[in-house]
């Protein structure tokens, strides 16, 4: 979201129903990519990868922003970094960190420019994204072509199951 001059000293409420897509918001710059990654997106996209998630910029002031994302099964997010520490937190569902299984209530701290992915679990996975920054970019690591034809399979494999998936159940 944009720096609309919004007065940051007085309470505010934010609802999720209102909350703009990451694109919309305008917070995060996608980095160039190198061919192979930009000819890899392609296939992903076409395949239906933007069915795979959805992330919505639930507030953005001045210094503090939050991020929802939920992340079907089966998404394949590729190696990247970005600019701005984040911390996330697991709200529902699962995902592989490196040799890691987190679940809900799990936390992770990623430092500005390290490049990480994650593999999501059976569920799906919603996360909050908390970063001490408004505007943040986003660098593709994935640089391999077998990495991008795994994703688009598994995209279009997923396309028909990704119409009607729930989000993951909470676990309390």
């Amino acid at each position: 979201m944009a720096d609309d001059g919004q007065d940051t000293a007085k309470f505010q409420i934010f609802r999720a129903a209102d909350a703009p897509g990451l694109m919309e918001a305008g917070c995060m710059e996608v980095k160039p990519f190198n061919p192979v990654q930009r000819s890899g997106m392609d296939r992903a996209l076409a395949a239906g990868y933007v069915g795979g998630d959805e992330i919505k910029v639930l507030t953005d002031v001045p210094g503090f922003g939050l991020t929802h994302v939920w992340f079907k099964e089966g998404y394949q997010l590729p190696l990247h970094s970005h600019n701005a520490d984040c911390m996330y937190y697991i709200v529902s569902g699962s995902i592989r960190l490196g040799t890691e299984e987190l679940g809900p209530r799990d936390c992770f701290f990623v430092p500005c420019d390290v490049p990480y992915t994650y593999k999501i679990g059976p569920e799906g996975v919603e996360v909050l994204e908390i970063r001490h920054a408004n505007h943040f970019d986003f660098v593709n690591h994935a640089k391999g072509e077998a990495w991008w034809a795994k994703a688009a399979e598994e995209t279009a494999a997923r396309q028909e199951s990704w119409k009607t998936a729930a989000r993951p159940k909470l676990n309390t």
